[in-house]
């Protein structure tokens, strides 16, 4: 018996040490470039586009205005927080407290201290400063596809913005996640590519990538893994005390999805929210969406055609979803009224 007890003490012991071992440990990361980004004006001007318009970085990185369409950024833009952080309020997120960081150049509470290097490899590989794994509702995983020169202009955008000294609420992750997010960071092979501009196709797989167009409009099974059959199909539910539930639309090709919209239907559709009326329209919360027209609105009609283009490759999914009335829209001088139907999801 003795000996038995031994082996058990002995066991524990190294099950103990291998998880405090691993506990300890970094996830997979390269080193940081030592590159310091040259800011130009067509860089900074990239970035702001990118930035506000294309990977929705003030979507989770600022308050929100929870009164007005689309629940658009307010006050402390960039300053992290947010007024819908990912804690118990989001329904399958009891024991999570996650609240996107302070990415403002404030050398205390944002990435002031960090490098250019250190920067561009949190935003493409998941890892912070120090190496640790960032949550994967970071989407890093598709900002991976960023080319270099793109995420250098994210980096000089980021770098003019005016600091501000917000501390956010620290991530709680329950267990074992708190374990398996190490493993999730993969680093970079090497330089990617950007995508030929004249090629609308691969323009639009680009754009819809970083988007993160897939990350919202594909369903999940129960451990909240994207169906991959199901690409673009919709019907991805996000539930929240202060909106209630949502469901992503199907943008497949099929006539329960985009149907036989054309390309200048499709750009219209995003152009109607370009109105400053449209900024400022009360809604109430249950009425309301997370698809971010407003920003999406001021994506250039090339951007946005070249997202349609891809969009009519992907594989035609039935999927009818269940849509909430599109509230009626300030139309912008240069856009047109989208067809009857449409969602606003």
């Amino acid at each position: 018996m003795k000996k038995v007890l031994v082996g058990i003490v002995a066991l524990l012991m190294v099950v103990v040490g291998g998880a405090a071992a691993f506990l300890a440990t970094k996830p997979s990361l390269r080193p940081a470039s030592a590159e310091t980004v040259e800011r130009t004006p067509t860089r900074i001007a990239r970035g702001e586009y990118l930035v506000n318009n294309v990977l929705l970085c003030m979507d989770c990185h600022s308050d929100r205005s929870m009164d007005r369409y689309t629940f658009p950024p307010s006050g402390k833009s960039l300053g992290g927080g947010g007024s819908l952080c990912w804690d118990e309020n989001m329904k399958g997120m009891e024991g999570f407290t996650l609240c996107a960081p302070n990415i403002t150049p404030d050398a205390e509470t944002g990435i002031g201290a960090w490098t250019d290097g250190e920067i561009m490899r949190a935003v493409r590989e998941g890892v912070n400063k120090d190496g640790n794994a960032l949550f994967g509702l970071m989407p890093y995983t598709y900002y991976a596809s960023l080319s270099e020169e793109d995420i250098r202009s994210v980096v000089s955008y980021l770098r003019t913005l005016a600091p501000m000294n917000n501390k956010v609420q620290e991530r709680v992750l329950p267990t074992p996640l708190n374990l398996i997010v190490k493993l999730m960071p993969k680093p970079l092979a090497g330089d990617v590519a950007h995508p030929d501009e004249n090629d609308s196709v691969a323009l639009g797989k680009y754009l819809a990538t970083v988007g993160n167009c897939l990350n919202c409009h594909t369903p999940v099974d129960e451990k909240h893994r994207l169906i991959p059959e199901r690409a673009f199909a919709g019907g991805n539910e996000f539930s929240h005390k202060v909106f209630g539930t949502i469901f992503s639309a199907n943008i497949t090709p099929h006539e329960t999805g985009m149907g036989n919209r054309t390309r200048a239907q499709f750009i219209a559709l995003f152009k109607a929210f370009a109105s400053p009326e449209a900024h400022t329209m009360k809604i109430e919360p249950t009425a309301n969406t997370l698809m971010p027209w407003l920003s999406f609105a001021k994506m250039s009609d090339k951007d946005l055609g070249a997202i349609y283009d891809y969009l009519k490759t992907v594989p035609p999914i039935e999927n009818v979803v269940q849509k909430r009335p599109t509230p009626t829209v300030p139309v912008a001088p240069t856009a047109t009224v989208p067809d009857a139907g449409t969602d606003a999801q």
